[in-house]
């Protein structure tokens, strides 16, 4: 079960590093300063520590990156059979988990008549308890990461930088159009399988990666440029102009 997602991966990734130019990242560079050129390259993506270092190390960054393929791969097919019954064969929440339940009451009951008609002393029959530590670190941990994003929302809406604002508006629009094509059970499912394919992905194909990346980074920083010169120069101007008549 974990190898047929991994050998499909590959077959994918494979076929998309060929048509990836052999460059090196740090030609796109060598004509503002040769010597800074390799320092720039480990930094690209952020990155100056091992992936398996930066995914937090310990057992999810093992699953995350398939040290153990029987894991990794158990972790995505299960999510995917969710995906598949909840998406394709229009299954509900609600149902699924009363037939569930109901499945596990049948067992306990089966399981204490059998013990009591077979043996004089009946066994004890498990017990199905989740630990309510796990809620309050489920909640911490979500909590946390919304308030964060509160944050940052807020620091852009009231730091005045247009260009920033723009930025992050422009993202949020662009998020809403793609939550128009799909319904969030979906996206969360996409997040997912990009959670545990990419990172395994790069680390494998890293040096043509960080090539096609440096070689995108620079088309950006060439349009916004031109876009900062065009527009933005003269939003600012017209401020200006306009304190000045104040």
């Amino acid at each position: 079960m974990g190898t047929m997602p991994e050998n499909i991966l590959n077959s994918i990734v494979e076929s998309l590093a060929e048509s990836i130019p052999k460059q090196d990242a740090a030609a796109l560079f060598q004509e503002e300063n040769p010597r800074s050129a390799a320092p720039f390259y480990n930094r690209l993506l952020n990155r100056q520590k091992t992936v398996h270092h930066v995914l937090g190390g310990g057992k999810s960054a093992d699953v995350l990156l398939w040290r153990n393929k029987k894991i990794s791969g158990s972790v995505l097919a299960g999510a995917t059979a969710i995906w598949v019954l909840f998406e394709w064969l229009n299954y509900h929440f609600l149902t699924l988990l009363f037939i569930a339940l109901v499945l596990v009451m049948l067992a306990q009951f089966v399981w204490s008549s059998a013990s009591g008609f077979f043996s004089r002393s009946s066994s004890q029959v498990p017990r199905l308890k989740l630990p309510e530590e796990l809620f309050v670190n489920v909640g911490m941990a979500v909590g946390s990461e919304v308030n964060k994003a509160l944050g940052f929302l807020q620091d852009v809406a009231l730091s005045r930088d247009l260009k920033q604002f723009l930025v992050v508006v422009a993202s949020l629009w662009a998020a809403a159009i793609i939550g128009s094509w799909c319904n969030f059970l979906t996206v969360l499912y996409v997040g997912f399988v990009a959670v545990h394919t990419l990172p395994v992905l790069y680390e494998r194909y890293e040096d043509q990666v960080d090539s096609f990346a440096c070689q995108l980074l620079g088309q950006f920083r060439n349009h916004y440029q031109k876009l900062d010169a065009g527009i933005f120069s003269k939003i600012a101007e017209a401020k200006l102009n306009a304190k000045k008549h104040e």
